[in-house]
């Protein structure tokens, strides 16, 4: 293997995270050549529309896969949580890599910690997952739609002078913007997107010489936690409309699974958590999705999805 072509949205982030899977590539094959496409997507042509409205099957995703299954690129990075809970026919998710911490922060240009933040706060996300989440510790704080790029979300709170906004940590430090954190947040109070933080590459099923090579850089520990998580969202048949949330831990052999749901006024919030041994990842995500409806979170979701 000669040469190979990374299809990538056109985002820094994208880029970045691009970028970060060729170094990878290189280290086992230093004479590799390395293309980078730039393909855009859905999601990156309509920024004037929420999210959960445009429709979230492959937002991110499906022009760079139509371009993966034609053969005009040979893998694809992205941020798993951008990824639909099941896999375009004929591709897989071949490598994970190395997990960044999966939480949420906050980015408040007036230094606010989440804790401090003053009655009526004005918070920008486009995010429903955490739109619930907020408005389940907070009712409140109300919530302003604010999309793109990291540092266009910055800008943004800035020119509306925004009390804050919420962002996903691995995205921040990757772009070396730690210095805007004001506040880190934990699971108990923004529990993370399926995936958040993992980079996932994608690539043909058939491609068996890429998959090869996939598998020496593939980190089996983030390959299993997310593998729960992912299973807990397919379950749930979630995603960008819907409120949920999971993170999974590998403890030694052992995951710890956390999943949420959520109406999207946040009054009302369904937690639960399992544990098992990591060869029991899919079923963990399954057992606990089901754990939740019972509880009166499949009433939520279907009244999101049809509202």
């Amino acid at each position: 293997m000669k040469r190979i072509i990374i299809g990538s949205r056109g985002s820094k982030l994208a880029l970045w995270q691009s970028e970060y899977l060729a170094v990878e590539l290189k280290k086992l094959i230093p004479e590799l050549e390395i293309e980078i496409k730039i393909i855009k997507t859905k999601g990156d042509k309509i920024l004037d529309v929420a999210l959960s409205k445009i429709g979230d099957k492959g937002l991110f995703t499906k022009e760079i896969e139509i371009q993966l299954l034609a053969g005009n690129i040979d893998l694809a990075a992205h941020s798993m949580k951008d990824l639909p809970s099941e896999i375009e026919k004929g591709l897989l998710i071949g490598a994970v890599l190395k997990r960044e911490d999966p939480r949420d922060v906050l980015i408040s240009h007036k230094n606010y910690r989440f804790q401090d933040l003053p009655p009526g706060a004005f918070i920008g996300t486009s995010s429903l997952r955490r739109m619930a989440q907020v408005k389940a510790t907070r009712p409140d704080i109300s919530i302003r739609d604010i999309r793109g790029n990291v540092e266009t979300r910055i800008r943004k709170m800035k020119e509306e002078d925004l009390d804050g906004i919420i962002l996903a940590y691995a995205g921040v430090k990757r772009l070396g913007l730690e210095d805007e954190i004001s506040d880190y947040l934990p699971t108990d109070i923004m529990m993370p997107a399926v995936g958040q933080g993992v980079i996932a590459v994608e690539a043909r099923e058939d491609d068996q010489d890429v998959l090869s090579l996939l598998n020496r850089i593939n980190d089996s520990s983030v390959q299993f936690s997310t593998m729960a998580e992912r299973s807990f969202l397919n379950e749930l048949q979630g995603g960008c409309q819907v409120p949920v949330a999971s993170v999974a831990e590998l403890q030694g052999d052992r995951i710890v699974l956390q999943g949420l749901v959520a109406s999207l006024d946040g009054t009302e919030v369904f937690r639960g958590n399992c544990e098992g041994s990591r060869d029991e990842a899919e079923k963990m995500g399954r057992q606990l999705a089901r754990q939740l409806m019972k509880k009166g979170a499949d009433r939520v979701l279907d009244a999101i999805v049809n509202s």
